[in-house]
């Protein structure tokens, strides 16, 4: 019985003996598990213990971006010489025709009416053209010229006192005095959409630039995400500040009247404002504009409120100058894409129609291809 008993208790010990291994030998395999072995290759932690590191642990080690290299505009000085050997490269319509038929032997009635014609079609206006034609009939008859050079001179200084050569064309970019502190001269850029109009607005400052200016610009078209964006890319290029919203839709008067603070605190010469080009009635167009127009001006007088025109709508163009210029008080007119337009007489009619002088010309796609409008190598260049 004695022996029995010692069996039993030999076999309970052996079998708590293997029970203890089972349970301590889990534990041993997970904490090695969980231990990267030492020397060897690392071992991923399991997920819950991933889940603690943190993102930025990551260190990103290539090198910063760059900062943008500076363009330096072209010069302003020769632009528009460049527009007057486009156009005389390009066999100008308008000046080849009015010669032609002024150099003809005799000069009826019916050469007269092509000439009215030509001119008509070159957009000059019915007024234009009929005091061009006078002064021609007269000067034909009186001085009887008919060799080339002489209908060349005598077509050239018709067309220069249709033009105007005693505007002032000058931009009023020069900072003024208000109570004794200097603030920008502030100009305002009016016109549709698709005209060219923020586009300008960045040649512009271009112009500016290349005259030793110091500039700001003021994305105030906050209706088009677009043109804030481009508008700052073309400040960008040439180190210019550009103030824009936060947000489409943002009240452009804010814009334009953080764009003028920031210029007055930073002591710029110049505040560019870029303005929406909608068109959809005239109260709308005058109440938005009246309202810019009235914050900038508690800041710094508005210099210049200038408007930029397509120049190969030709008349189609004349109802929105009208409408512009009835509301917003405009001083100068910018036409864009006047070196690819046969209708150069729309200078002309739309100086007739506003009563004021084009004072910057667009001569093609280029960042400096934008110049102070010359009368006389406009001139020259339509005649060839």
């Amino acid at each position: 019985m004695t022996d029995l008993l010692w069996l039993w208790i030999v076999l309970g010990v052996l079998l708590l003996a293997a029970a203890g291994s089972a349970l301590v030998v889990p534990r041993l395999r997970r904490r090695d598990r969980d231990r990267a072995p030492e020397g060897g290759a690392t071992t991923l932690a399991p997920e819950r213990d991933r889940a603690d590191v943190p993102e930025t642990a990551t260190v990103d080690t290539a090198p910063p971006p760059a900062a943008p290299v500076l363009e330096t505009p072209a010069p302003v000085a020769g632009r528009m010489v460049r527009l007057r050997d486009r156009l005389a490269r390009s066999g100008s319509p308008l000046g080849a025709r009015l010669l032609s038929v002024l150099s003809r032997d005799h000069l009826t009635e019916d050469d007269w009416d092509e000439l009215e014609e030509t001119l008509l079609l070159a957009d000059i206006g019915a007024g234009p053209a009929g005091e061009l034609l006078e002064a021609l009939r007269t000067r034909v008859r009186v001085e009887g010229a008919r060799e080339p050079g002489a209908v060349r001179e005598l077509l050239r200084s018709e067309l220069l006192n249709v033009v105007d050569p005693t505007a002032d064309r000058t931009l009023a970019t020069t900072p003024q005095q208000v109570d004794g502190v200097a603030r920008p001269a502030v100009v305002l850029v009016v016109g549709v959409n698709g005209t060219g109009k923020t586009t300008t607005v960045g040649k512009l400052a271009r112009v500016l630039v290349a005259e030793g200016r110091s500039v700001v610009l003021g994305a105030a078209d906050t209706f088009r995400a677009a043109a804030a964006e481009q508008l700052t890319t073309w400040g960008a290029r040439v180190g210019v500040e550009t103030v824009r919203a936060d947000r489409e839709g943002a009240d452009p008067a804010a814009v334009a009247y953080d764009a003028v603070d920031t210029g007055a605190r930073d002591g710029v010469d110049v505040v560019l404002v870029d303005t929406a080009g909608r068109l959809q009635n005239k109260a709308g167009l005058m109440d938005e504009l009246g309202k810019i127009t009235r914050v900038i001006t508690r800041e710094a007088p508005l210099g210049e409120v200038l408007l930029v025109l397509d120049a190969t709508t030709g008349q189609n163009g004349m109802q929105q100058a009208k409408v512009f210029g009835e509301v917003a008080g405009v001083t100068g007119i910018v036409l864009t894409k006047l070196d690819g337009t046969a209708k150069g007489g729309i200078v002309v009619a739309v100086q007739r129609e506003l009563g004021v002088p084009v004072k910057l010309v667009g001569l093609g796609e280029g960042p400096d291809d934008l110049a102070p409008f010359d009368p006389e190598q406009f001139v020259d260049g339509l005649l060839g």
